[in-house]
């Protein structure tokens, strides 16, 4: 403590080392294990003036060293004058931020996590700073302004200030027609927070006006703007769907149908969930209907996003809600549509876990006429329904239907083709784990005497 931190502060924390990447991470390193050895005080008292820096890239790297400390030691040895200070530094920082690294909302956000009600005093100025930093000229600026709204509303909530949320919430409303899609994306990741964190009856403006503003946005094909509309919508369908009418819900299913055929793997799932939400919220006959006649597309990825769907909405509403209406569908003559019904059993097998031993013998029929299809594809996903049903349904007496799956999936060991062969081996092995190795080595003696090579 008398020997160390002193010349390693003075030495090692200069803006040169800020401007070498390498060393910038070293230092930021041994600043944090220090912390540790020479108390958190001691570390945050000397990390004030790199903070306050005239130089970017000095005050970045302060940040991340504040992150970091205040993540792994919290901030239980500050005295009042240092944490005023500190959150001094703090938004000094911030309004001089000119680029994109997120270090000083990481710091803010864990000091203030780590304070959590002895925030309470500093909320007011921050707060009136994010407001007028939100009207700002500057697209990067407001942008800013809506990251810190966002990590800082958990810690507004828990200090008690429902008004402060209520003004807030009121003008991230208002900034709803903002026109560059990155600003616009942190302004809704922001609303997103309030709507998880508020008390929704007596929220400012009521969830009835909020939804309708987003139904247009859903349309914006930005990737931010769109994960944290459909984030913000599905949790508006988990927590307060009773504020919103059916036919709104509806329209929104629609616009989710377009997004799951997203490139991007986060929008599908983050839409995926989000159906599931809606489905519980209005009942899952409608949105049936919307997802069973997507089947019927040509496009591939948006049917076998249609099926996750299809599966989620089996998990959040119940099986016995999806699987009359599967099975029907499957009667239509199309190839298409019955690899979708299946592709759709799969995930709902899945998703469903042990509750599949009830559906077992249900599903029987179609997976008979499956696994008997001449076409491959067919083949290929009965098999993968049949491994989902067999790791979770072993050792609850249904070795009959099993050994009649088995019976079925065995003659199918000679395709080549690798996608086909690869699922029917993990549904055989499904199978052996099911049924147990004595049942399972019948048939792999009667195939070492068989006259086929293969």
């Amino acid at each position: 403590r008398e020997e160390v931190p002193l010349d390693f502060f003075t030495s090692c924390w200069t803006r040169r080392t800020a401007l070498d990447r390498n060393i910038n991470k070293m230092v930021v390193y041994t600043t944090v294990i220090l912390s540790e050895k020479i108390g958190v005080s001691y570390t945050f008292d000397k990390l004030l003036k790199p903070l306050r820096d005239e130089a970017e890239p000095f005050r970045t790297m302060a940040a991340h060293a504040v992150y970091r400390v205040a993540s792994l030691t919290g901030t239980t040895g500050l005295d009042g004058r240092l944490e005023e200070r500190l959150i001094d530094a703090l938004l000094i920082a911030f309004q001089e931020q000119t680029n994109n690294d997120s270090g000083i909302f990481e710091a803010f956000g864990s000091v203030a996590t780590s304070l959590n009600k002895r925030m309470r005093p500093y909320l007011s100025p921050i707060v009136s700073t994010i407001l007028d930093l939100l009207k700002h000229k500057s697209p990067l600026t407001r942008q800013h302004a809506a990251e810190l709204c966002e990590i800082l509303i958990p810690v507004i909530e828990s200090c008690g200030e429902s008004k402060m949320l209520d003004k807030l919430s009121v003008i991230l409303y208002e900034s709803f027609g903002e026109a560059y899609p990155e600003v616009l994306g942190s302004i809704i990741g922001a609303m997103s927070n309030i709507v998880s964190e508020t008390d929704i009856s007596t929220m400012q403006p009521s969830i009835n006006q909020i939804l309708p503003t987003l139904t247009p946005i859903l349309r914006n094909r930005h990737r931010k703007v769109q994960v944290n509309t459909l984030e913000l919508v599905g949790r508006i369908a988990k927590r307060a769907p009773q504020y919103v009418p059916p036919k709104e819900w509806m329209r929104i299913c629609f616009e989710l149908l377009e997004m799951l055929r997203s490139t991007n793997k986060i929008i599908r799932r983050t839409a995926n969930d989000t159906f599931g939400f809606i489905a519980k919220a209005v009942g899952p006959q409608d949105v049936l209907v919307a997802l069973l006649n997507n089947l019927k597309v040509q496009e591939r990825q948006l049917r076998v996003c249609t099926a996750v769907a299809i599966g989620i909405v089996a998990k959040t509403c119940g099986p016995y809600t999806v699987l009359p209406a599967l099975i029907n569908e499957y009667k239509t003559p199309e190839t298409n549509v019955q690899n979708g019904v299946l592709k759709a059993l799969t995930f709902m097998f899945e998703y469903i876990g042990d509750m599949s031993q009830d559906y077992i013998y249900v599903i029987a029929p179609l997976l008979e006429d499956a696994l008997t299809d001449r076409d491959l594809v067919h083949r290929q996903t009965a098999a993968d329904v049949i491994k989902h049903l067999a790791i979770n349904c072993g050792n609850l007496g249904l070795e009959d239907a099993f050994t009649h799956f088995l019976n079925l999936l065995m003659p199918n060991v000679y395709e080549t083709s690798p996608h086909v062969i690869a699922r029917i081996l993990e549904g055989l092995d499904g199978l052996c784990s099911a049924l147990g190795p004595s049942t399972f080595m019948n048939y792999v003696w009667a195939g070492l005497f068989h006259p086929a090579k293969a």
